[in-house]
């Protein structure tokens, strides 16, 4: 169930950047293709941040010592543009256009999630 509900805060935070950030596209007809649509994008962004951002996390350690952290920024733009590359490639209707729309929609959907998250129960 936990798993569920991360997932719908990761398809809120995403339609709160497609909504904000211009380059940022969601296409589709009806409203439930757009939900349905941002739920699938939601888990491949889910499965892309699992696998490879520890991975970049171990290799690009130096990088995140030197520039005190702000190169994630820059890492977690770049796992935005390869789920939209992914979408593209599932025939799915997101797309971001280039870095900086990823850039800015990576800080809204980190800032979103993390305020969605306050609101559910850690189970520890």
């Amino acid at each position: 169930m936990k798993i569920l509900i991360r997932v719908v805060i990761s398809a809120i935070a995403l339609w709160v950047a497609a909504a904000v950030v211009d380059g940022i596209d969601l296409k589709g007809g009806s409203t439930w293709e757009k939900v349905l649509t941002l739920l699938v994008v939601a888990v491949i962004f889910g499965i892309i941040n699992a696998v490879l951002k520890p991975i970049i996390k171990v290799l690009g350690c130096v990088f995140y010592i030197i520039t005190l952290g702000l190169i994630a920024l820059v890492v977690n733009a770049g796992l935005l543009m390869l789920t939209s590359w992914v979408a593209g490639k599932l025939n799915l209707p997101f797309h971001v256009q280039w870095f900086w729309p990823a850039f800015w929609g990576a800080i809204i959907i980190g800032v979103v999630s993390w305020l969605l998250n306050l609101f559910v129960a850690d189970d520890d």
